[in-house]
């Protein structure tokens, strides 16, 4: 493995990178200046201009987090650095030429809590060597410090500004690494397709990027409401024992208290709020507007249809399973009620029972949850962005190790995406599986991905149609891959 240096102009300054899996890496490449200080809970400021040769070749830190949810699946060898002067690139990019390369800009998962653009799960080197483009992973502000409300001390949406201004400095500086401004493929998983969902329905955000990609978007959780937001931001400042006498004494003392209490105390909000088979989230974006599952989807639609740009969306068949499926003694009465509650009718559980010969209890809590949460309201987006003229490709992935009790839960779909295996390869989630068909269901999914974002058509690997609400015709990722529509599964509960 070679690790030569690379150095690359940019009008910021200069940058010294290293070659990496037969590909150019760029890391901890600064878009923002550091919000520390008085800038704690200020929007993105551009970063200015450097002196001298600054270096990338080394991972910058990641935002300040609680340890991941899902590490006991995922298993993450790499612990990073953290702290808040965290706005920053990992860029891959084959070549500093000319040829104007597509470009993907990745937003990570997490719960909007946990997670960095630059872990190695996500390293883009082979999407960027298979694809012949460039790609981004964003670091972005996290949890209260990234998402926080209260008038006139925060506005709860730093992390979305951190994103804006990662875009505009794709803008402003791609092209020096090989990179096309005008070719640009928004990707993001879990919490990281939620925000591309609010980047579609904000102004802020046209001609930033022409195409996107909604790996198991949380469309069924609107943003926060104002109201919402500050009651839960009020909440976190009563933990954390601030004065609220007013604006300007709440900005001195969140000033002063390290990262560290912040995430104790968000984690103790977290966990005060928390619901059998929901998702409540302490610190999301906050939209007013957007504040309604409908509005939400509706507003995300439009602005794609104004803007003309065309999605994938998808999601996996057990998205749920990984926070259920070892879940022991849950009460069936208050499952049940569950169940009616967001079904409307008590004879619900019995159909899913019968889709699942052998279920337990919390089988059938998560395939709910999996319905309801991610994959009823992606197809209501799919169907939303139809109406608007745009285009649309779902997907649902299928495939799962043999035996594994996680089945095709939630993030399965990641290192499939980036073809990153060596990352991924003690993750629980994927043990049992036989190295071929990882081999040959990743090229598959790469591919499609790898054609969208180079052509706006995932479908030059094998045929994909696009959706159409009279057809739905869904590209199942599994041990036999092709699309099929009009499911009657989904007739019967969509």
């Amino acid at each position: 493995m070679r690790n030569e240096s690379q150095i690359v102009q940019i009008s910021l300054g200069f940058l010294q990178g290293i070659r990496w899996k037969d590909v150019f890496q760029f890391r901890g490449v600064p878009y923002a200046e550091a919000p520390i200080g008085a800038l704690r809970f200020s929007p993105a400021r551009p970063v200015l201009p450097w002196t001298g040769i600054r270096d990338a070749s080394r991972h910058g830190s990641i935002a300040p987090q609680p340890p991941h949810p899902l590490r006991h699946v995922v298993r993450d060898a790499y612990e990073p650095p953290q702290g808040e002067d965290c706005l920053s690139l990992t860029i891959s990019t084959p070549a500093m030429d000319q040829e104007k390369r597509p470009v993907v800009v990745w937003l990570h998962g997490g719960s909007y809590m946990t997670g960095a653009g630059s872990l190695d799960w996500y390293d883009g080197a082979q999407l960027a060597k298979d694809g012949n483009m460039v790609t981004v992973g964003v670091n972005y502000r996290l949890g209260a410090l990234g998402f926080l409300y209260y008038p006139e001390v925060s506005d709860g949406i730093m992390g979305i500004s951190d994103i804006l201004t990662a875009l505009r400095w794709v803008q402003d500086h791609i092209e020096c690494f090989g990179g096309d401004p005008d070719q640009v493929t928004v990707m993001g998983q879990s919490a990281g397709a939620h925000a591309i969902m609010c980047l579609l329905a904000m102004p802020e955000a046209r001609g930033l990027f022409q195409r996107a990609i909604l790996q198991s978007a949380v469309a069924s959780i609107s943003p926060l409401s104002e109201a919402k937001a500050f009651e839960l931001g009020k909440r976190l400042l009563d933990l954390l024992n601030v004065d609220q006498r007013s604006p300007e004494e709440i900005i001195r003392q969140l000033n002063t208290i390290p990262p560290v209490q912040i995430i104790q105390a968000s984690g103790k909000l977290a966990q005060d709020i928390s619901r059998l088979g929901q998702i409540n989230l302490p610190f999301m974006p906050v939209f007013d507007h957007l504040s309604t599952t409908d509005r939400f989807i509706e507003m995300a639609a439009k602005g794609a249809g104004e803007a003309g740009i065309d999605l994938i969306i998808g999601t996996n068949r057990e998205e749920a399973h990984v926070y259920l499926g070892s879940v022991k003694g849950l009460d069936p009465a208050l499952v049940n009620e569950h169940f009616a509650a967001l079904t409307g009718t008590e004879e619900a559980i019995e159909r899913y029972r019968r889709r699942r010969p052998g279920s337990t209890t919390a089988d059938l809590l998560s395939d709910l949850m999996t319905d309801y949460i991610f994959r009823f309201p992606s197809l209501r987006l799919a169907e939303a962005v139809y109406q608007t003229g745009s285009r649309t490709w779902v997907y649902q992935l299928d495939w799962a190790p043999p035996g594994s009790p996680y089945k095709a839960c939630h993030g399965l779909e990641v290192p499939f995406v980036f073809g990153n295996f060596e990352a991924s390869k003690d993750a629980p989630i994927l043990q049992g599986a036989s190295s071929e068909v990882v081999a040959d269901l990743s090229t598959a999914i790469r591919s499609a991905w790898i054609g969208f974002i180079r052509t706006g058509n995932p479908g030059v690997f094998i045929p994909w149609p696009s959706y159409e609400p009279n057809q739905r015709q869904t590209m199942r990722f599994a041990s036999v891959i092709g699309a099929v529509g009009d499911l009657a599964e989904i007739n019967r509960f969509f």
